[in-house]
């Protein structure tokens, strides 16, 4: 499945990962050891996040962007 949500990565000395957050849905974020892992795993959170949102019932906000938040 492909996402169309716009990831922002980067490095956290603190965590010594790649930490990639996917801003247009709230709280979902991922790490990584290199940055292709944190894209990885963001792609999972993503899929997740959704999956749950479905089960609640809740809104999943369409795909804004770049620069939506910028």
């Amino acid at each position: 499945m492909m996402f169309k949500y716009e990831i922002l990565i980067y490095w956290s000395e603190e965590d010594q990962a790649f930490i990639a957050e996917v801003l247009e849905l709230t709280g979902c974020a991922a790490d990584g050891m290199t940055y292709q892992e944190a894209i990885k795993n963001a792609e999972l959170a993503i899929k997740e996040w959704i999956e749950t949102a479905k089960e609640l019932g809740r809104d999943i906000p369409k795909p804004k962007g770049r620069l939506l938040y910028a």
